[in-house]
């Protein structure tokens, strides 16, 4: 009677023991130390293995035995067990497995060798249930992270969609001199697309795309960051390659040359009826005057991954009067289909002769219903951002 007292005291004390770690919020390791220390100075367990589910059926507790059993994995044959079951040698230094379930899910597997339990009298049911505790408490304990993870999360995501809903412009033209029209789709909650209008003074007026490496928040904050510098410079210099020389600058230190953006700025000088652009690494946007199509691809490389930049060459296309310009980020022509052909720049081409024979929103909403068409039910893979720019002079 005495000597299941003893046993009764000892099962007592390791879950008072397992409880009150649980409840002082140790973590996953101190716990699993609780539970092997608990093994082996109350309830005397010589040697033995825990294997946790979670961790792909991996070792996570082991002592007593000859061979190193961290990480070692589960054999399959285990994952069949519904009672505690005798070995027969089936695993070296164990004669014991006794299977762990959280209702009908298996959530752990004990092996077990030599006297288990006071002069070898003890109960597997008590020690499945100690087992049970401390492997329910840390999944807990994985969740309630996982779950302040996921809410810090969406707060940087609301965070960084405030923070590109300031980049894009809050109104664009719409008269007969000056019409710009921009659609952005966002592959994800936040996507690293960017578009912009600037009206200098009367006579000019800026329009720029811009696709960031990466999405969600650091390509949001990033992006907010090439804006803000983007306007500075503006106010200082309306030269193309000095905005473009510092503009990289800027992007190189903040990105430590890990993060990258493509893009195209464009000035139009409704006195002098230019048009100076520069490329950088970006898509090649598109004039179209007179029936003509010109693709705008000469400048520099893609910003922020060398400084200086290795060249800088920017273009002034003169006598402009009357033209359409376009722009876009390579979500647009990198869209596929279900043979993995992509959309490409030919059918944008060929989409942007028709442009002089609808407005501006139309031609949009036309280029994404042959968008649409060419796709299918294969999903978009990245951000569309596209901006249209008629002027007539």
């Amino acid at each position: 009677m005495s000597g299941t007292l003893d046993i009764k005291d000892l099962e007592l004390n390791a879950l008072l023991e397992v409880t009150q770690a649980i409840n002082n919020n140790l973590s996953e390791k101190d716990l699993y130390k609780i539970y092997k220390f608990t093994l082996l100075g109350d309830l005397k367990v010589r040697r033995m293995a825990l294997f946790v589910g979670d961790a792909g059926w991996k070792c996570m507790v082991h002592f007593g035995t000859q061979k190193n059993w961290d990480g070692q994995e589960l054999d399959p044959y285990f994952l069949s067990l519904k009672k505690t079951t005798h070995l027969d040698d089936k695993v070296a230094e164990f004669d014991k497995a006794i299977p762990v379930f959280h209702k009908d899910r298996l959530l752990a597997v004990v092996l077990m060798g030599g006297e288990e339990i006071v002069e070898g009298g003890g109960s597997s049911t008590f020690l499945q249930a100690l087992t049970n505790i401390i492997i329910v408490a840390i999944e807990n304990k994985r969740l309630a992270k996982q779950q302040l993870e996921q809410e810090a999360y969406r707060r940087e995501l609301e965070i960084a969609k405030k923070v590109q809903n300031f980049l894009f412009p809050k109104s664009l033209p719409k008269s007969k001199k000056l019409s710009i029209e921009a659609v952005y789709l966002p592959h994800h909650d936040v996507g690293g697309d960017y578009y912009d209008y600037l009206a200098i003074d009367n006579d000019r007026f800026l329009v720029c795309v811009a696709d960031v490496s990466g999405k969600g928040v650091p390509a949001a904050l990033l992006m907010s960051n090439f804006q803000a510098s983007l306007r500075t410079l503006v106010r200082k210099t309306l030269d193309p390659k000095e905005i473009v020389e510092e503009l990289n600058h800027v992007i190189y230190n903040s990105g430590n040359a890990e993060n990258f953006i493509t893009f195209f700025l464009g000035i139009y000088d409704f006195k002098a009826c230019t048009f100076e652009y520069i490329n950088c690494g970006h898509n090649p946007q598109y004039l179209l005057s007179g029936g003509e199509l010109t693709e705008l691809n000469e400048g520099t490389t893609i910003l922020g991954m060398f400084d200086p930049l290795p060249f800088v060459e920017t273009r002034k296309i003169e006598g402009l009067k009357n033209f359409f310009f376009f722009g876009y980020t390579d979500g647009l022509t990198e869209t596929f289909n279900k043979t993995g052909e992509q959309f490409g720049e030919d059918r944008v081409k060929n989409a942007l002769q028709t442009i002089e024979e609808k407005d501006l929103q139309a031609f949009h909403k036309d280029l994404f219903k042959k968008l649409d068409e060419f796709r299918e039910d294969v999903s978009y893979s990245d951000d569309i951002t596209m901006l249209s720019c008629s002027v007539s002079n």
